[in-house]
């Protein structure tokens, strides 16, 4: 599962499978806080992160959608997909 963002701690990861189980997604990692992040919807789905990196995390994905929408079909396809620009 490669990391396709990293910000004040924060891991972001997609996992690149074919089939991946919707809805699109991101994996993100914080300390020992794990969360599973609904790219569509903008909202944590599984799992808990820490009260103000979540809303970073949710914030990031608003901005960077479409980019991760992409990725989304890069994964499906069983390719890797691109980095995305961290949060500043």
């Amino acid at each position: 599962m490669p990391t396709i963002s990293m910000f004040y701690g924060i891991i972001i990861r997609m996992y690149c499978a074919p089939k991946e189980h919707n809805p699109p997604h991101i994996h993100v990692y914080y300390q020992d806080d794990r969360a599973v992040i609904d790219i569509k919807r903008v909202k944590l789905i599984e799992g808990k992160l820490h009260k103000k990196k979540l809303r970073l995390v949710l914030a990031w994905v608003e901005i960077r959608q479409e980019e991760l929408l992409a990725d989304w079909i890069l994964a499906q396809n069983g390719e890797l997909p691109f980095k995305i620009d961290p949060l500043r």
